[in-house]
């Protein structure tokens, strides 16, 4: 079973977030929903929905993720962008060529603005493509972007597409069309 990581904070993109779990779970994944708002496991979302996540991020900084996927919105990507403890995460997920995955404002805010997309092509919210680009030598408008070891897409549209594609390369093609066919996609 793939071992699944979705950070979650304060104003995280309700759909995104949902979508990511949903998907993977369907698919089998042992998928660990981790607040990174200090001393609670409870967030509100961006639409004020209120979440609540499997663990605190401090609680499992020795587990060996085979994803970690970070959904966006707006102040959540922010919060993700400044919590040292995930960024430390994402940076051995990397070095260890494990799958990371972002969605909507993350691509931008989390990696490219902490300098952890390096040569690899991206995608983000179409708004924050320009500001993108000065973080990878090449922004893509397609709506999932796929190089290497990193998958990012645009946003709450494309969640679906985007999940499917982290199945398939978790499980396989079979399973993403599987599951897309659960799903009416």
């Amino acid at each position: 079973m793939k071992k699944i990581l979705v950070p979650i904070a304060d104003g995280c993109e309700e759909i995104e977030t949902l979508t990511i779990i949903d998907v993977a779970r369907r698919a089998g994944g042992d998928v660990t929903s981790a607040s990174i708002m200090p001393g609670r496991t409870w967030v509100e979302a961006s639409r004020g929905v209120k979440l609540e996540a499997d663990i605190e991020l401090l609680d499992c900084p020795d587990i060996e993720w085979d994803l970690i996927a970070l959904p966006g919105g707006l102040p959540g990507a922010e919060h993700l962008q400044h919590c040292e403890a995930l960024i430390e995460l994402i940076k051995r997920q990397l070095h260890e060529g494990r799958l990371l995955a972002a969605i909507c404002a993350s691509p931008l805010m989390v990696l490219g603005r902490n300098g952890l997309i390096g040569t690899r092509t991206a995608t983000c919210y179409p708004s924050f493509q320009m500001e993108l680009s000065k973080c990878t030598h090449q922004v893509s408008t397609d709506r999932v972007v796929v190089d290497g070891n990193l998958v990012t897409s645009q946003g709450p549209g494309t969640s679906i597409e985007f999940s499917l594609e982290l199945v398939s390369l978790l499980y396989g093609e079979g399973k993403a069309k599987e599951i897309s066919a659960e799903l009416v996609f």
